[in-house]
């Protein structure tokens, strides 16, 4: 089946044929970094991970642009309400999303660039707007310069809209606009403003308006044109309409697709904090594993909403666990029959289900995807408990290589943080199977009372055991 993603620019799902060959280089927005991550941040965050993820899955080398806003109106006036030196607040926030970002496994882009690193091609790109007429410097002498919405015919193209229909840009006094709806490229130095919050240029000392740096920022990572520009919902108008404005005004190709994740709803209700019906990452991870936490903001079509009740994380940990359960008996089985697995070979598109593959190649299926994937654990449970090997063996290859693709396989080192350390677990290891392999013993002599005796052991210890054809398994009490 071809690759094929949904172009909200289009509104249509379409082939995707990478501008180079083999290769693919994707943008998407990071965090306005004047607060805690919330759900939905971390959400945007998952759903191109796994799309990166595929990517390479496909043989693809991926080129991946996350940015951070670390300068803008909101970061300024949270550092005022917190005492804080508005620089600091940001490096604190980028921080806290850093960590969120690492504890659900998701992969560090190539590239992760500072908006205030970036003044000068923003200064660039401001110079080639004023010069092809898209762009001028507020009639009120502020040291604004704003972007000429009807200068540009195709302003509104990828949110569907008529500009006559659309409200005034609130970013700046509209007295130095000539249209309310034309947004800021570059903000004047006003009194109030923190002397460390502005940079000189031709306009005046100042800073960026928002929608500037990502222009910028995505041209001088992956170049005028390239493959994929990804973000939330909530950011299609007026940040990405405005970048794309901006961009392909100053002559530039810019996005071949446009991807959109959906917004997260909790019991079907917008998010919001003066109802106090939000949760976010942190809470969640004091309430699941961070693998459940993944597996659970991962598992809706990434264009979907996500609701969140009470409940979901259970629902998404028993889901986990019967994953878990099948792989680690599997592969304790295979392992005892002389069949040796290797836990990170590199993963073989060709060696993935059939169906597998045409869920993730058709916009990224993931329901689809991970039925498959349920499937094939309950398959290799009855071939388990039949002592089928080889059955055992393609159930257990298959889930490995479908874990990996998704990055939930339980059984990566990734998700072993927070259980001792690796000597601790091998020695662990080595005692619970010495008793294991007496409890076979018992087991084999009919001797039912030491065999009870060991298992009763364990579980006081905190060990679970599960027996199956093939021999006796054991994991930690979740």
């Amino acid at each position: 089946m071809t690759l094929r993603f949904h172009d909200s620019a289009s509104a249509a799902t379409r082939d995707f044929v990478p501008l180079k060959e083999g290769q693919v280089s994707l943008y998407y927005c990071g965090a306005t970094v004047q607060g805690e991550p919330h759900i939905g941040h971390v959400r945007s965050a998952l759903a191109f991970d796994q799309l990166t993820r595929w990517l390479q899955t496909s043989g693809y080398n991926v080129t991946v642009v996350r940015n951070v806003t670390d300068i803008d109106d909101k970061i300024l006036v949270k550092a005022v309400e917190n005492n804080e030196q508005w620089w600091a607040l940001a490096y604190r926030f980028e921080q806290a999303f850093a960590t969120a970002y690492e504890s659900l496994g998701i992969q560090k882009p190539t590239y992760e660039p500072r908006a205030t690193g970036h003044i000068p091609e923003m200064h660039a790109l401001i110079t080639q707007l004023i010069e092809r007429d898209h762009a001028y410097p507020a009639v009120d002498d502020s040291g604004d310069v704003y972007f000429d919405v009807r200068s540009w015919p195709q302003y509104g193209s990828l949110t569907h809209q008529n500009i006559d229909d659309m409200q005034a840009a609130p970013d700046a006094d509209p007295r130095g606009k000539r249209d309310p709806r034309d947004f800021a490229l570059w903000k004047g130095h006003k009194d109030g403003d923190p002397e460390t919050a502005k940079w000189e240029s031709p306009w005046g000392a100042g800073r960026p308006g928002w929608h500037l740096e990502c222009s910028a920022m995505v041209t001088k990572y992956l170049g005028t044109e390239f493959d994929i520009h990804g973000g939330g919902l909530d950011l299609r108008f007026p940040h990405h309409e405005n970048e794309m404005a901006q961009s392909q005004a100053a002559g530039h190709g810019f996005a071949n697709f446009w991807m959109h994740n959906g917004m997260v709803t909790y019991q079907g209700e917008k998010m919001s904090k003066s109802i106090g019906n939000t949760i976010n990452p942190r809470e969640m991870l004091e309430l699941a594993r961070p693998l459940v936490v993944r597996y659970y903001l991962g598992q809706a079509h990434y264009r979907s909403v996500l609701d969140y009740r009470p409940g979901s994380l259970t629902e998404a940990s028993a889901a986990v666990e019967r994953i878990e359960t099948f792989m680690r008996a599997a592969h304790a089985g295979l392992n005892s029959t002389g069949e040796l697995l290797l836990l990170h070979e590199p993963c073989d598109i060709r060696d993935l289900p059939g169906a597998f593959r045409a869920a993730m190649d058709d916009d990224l299926n993931i329901p689809a995807a991970l039925a498959v994937l349920h499937e094939t654990v309950r398959a290799g449970n009855t071939a388990l408990a039949k002592g089928d090997t080889a059955a055992t063996f393609e159930a257990f290859q298959s889930a490995m290589g479908m874990t990996d693709a998704l990055g939930i396989n339980p059984l990566d080192a990734q998700w072993q943080q927070g259980s001792g350390s690796e000597a601790e677990l091998t020695a662990l290891d080595v005692l619970v199977k010495a008793q294991l392999e007496a409890r076979a013993q018992a087991r084999a002599e009919k001797n039912w009372a030491e065999s009870d005796r060991i298992r009763d052991l364990l579980a006081a210890a905190g060990v679970d055991v599960a027996d199956s054809a093939t021999g006796s398994t054991w994991s930690l009490k979740k």
